[in-house]
Formats: C-alpha cells, structure tokens, sequence
C-alpha cells in the first residue's frame, strides 16, 4: 500500500507518518519508484503501536524509541519487552523530602512482595509508586491502610491473571506490547469504575437503611 492508503487505515496523518520514519520509529517503506514507496502490514502494525504508546500511555518519543528497540531486539524475552513498556507507564513521582517515612514505606513493600512470594526486583517502578502512596497515606492520618495490602494484592493478583491471559491471546510481539499498554491505562480506568460502583454495593449492606 501506499502512505496515502497507510494513513487512511490507522487514521495517522501522512506527515505525521514521515516524521516517524525520520526519527526511526517507523521504518521506511520499500521504494517501488524514486518517489514513491510502499508499505505493508507491519507497517500498520508499528504504527498501531506507537499510537498507543503516545496517545494511550502518554509517552513521549524518545521514551517510545526505547519500547520499540525493546520490541525489535533479536531473541530479547518477552517477559522483558512487556516489562520495557509497563514500566514507562505510571506517573512520575514527585520527591515527598522525607527520608525516613519513605525508607519505612519502601521496607513495607518489599516486605510485601516477599511475602507474597512475587517475582519482582526491588527497583521496579510499581513499587515506587506503591510506597509513595503509603507515605501519603501516612501524612494524611491513615497509616494502619497499609494493614489491607493483602487484601488488595489478592485482588491484584487475579486481575492480573485475567490481563495475562487476554494478552496471551496476541501473537505479534508488537500486539502484545500493544495490549498491555492499553490494558494497562484503560484497564485501571476498568477496574477503578468497578471498584467504586462495588463501593456503592457494600456501602448500601453495611449503612443502608
């Protein structure tokens, strides 16, 4: 196909595509003429790709390159180029300046992940995250919140089954970074409408009349 007809199936402006070749996110299509060239469905595939990486996971490009060079390694796991993606999806987190709540917190998590017996390293970026939030927790009065860790984790434990398994149905090593790029946003967006229509349920047992 050419970029005209490439740009009509992924809704990508035709400049838009060859700014993404230029910048090696997309590779070029092979020429059939001195001015022209043709594209194919991996082509479609990669340009899928990127447009959730950015518009989905709100990266940005330089950290969209390091997702595809992930992809685009030869014989690199998949566990590894999921992990690549995933871990450049959550918010950064702002510096709580206080040493010491932070250290307790970060003990609370990987006591956590060992007990659960999770396969994580002790520098993922969830971690962080999590930890950050008991610091807040902690400031704002709440800190015996961190008692129902377990209780989410089983929780989380078997959305991410779910997640997994729906992923595991692609095929492509780009379809499944795709897939859990946007199951990772939109899914959270899933998950938290349930949670709070599931807060309404139990709200309504518990203080109803």
């Amino acid at each position: 196909m050419r970029i005209g007809e490439l740009s009509r199936r992924t809704g990508v402006p035709v400049p838009t595509i060859k700014y993404y070749v230029r910048e090696g996110l997309l590779p070029p299509g092979e020429l059939s003429s001195p001015n022209q060239a043709r594209y194919d469905e991996t082509h479609e595939r990669r340009l899928r790709l990127i447009r959730a990486l950015l518009d989905v996971g709100g990266l940005k490009v330089a950290a969209i390159a390091e997702v595809l060079q992930a992809v685009d390694e030869p014989g690199r796991p998949v566990h590894d180029v999921l992990g690549a993606a995933a871990n450049r999806l959550g918010p950064p987190q702002p510096d709580d300046g206080d040493d010491d709540a932070r250290s307790e917190a970060r003990d609370t998590v990987q006591e956590l992940i060992a007990r659960r017996g999770w396969r994580v390293s002790t520098d993922n970026p969830a971690a962080t995250d999590l930890a950050h939030a008991l610091v807040a927790l902690d400031r704002l009065g709440h800190a015996a919140f961190a008692e129902l860790l377990d209780d989410y984790a089983d929780a989380a434990e078997q959305v991410a089954r779910a997640d997994l398994d729906y992923v595991n149905r692609r095929v492509a090593v780009e379809d499944l970074v795709e897939t859990v790029v946007i199951g990772t946003v939109l899914g959270e967006a899933v998950f938290n409408a349930l949670r709070r229509l599931a807060h309404v349920d139990r709200s309504a047992q518990q203080f109803g009349d």
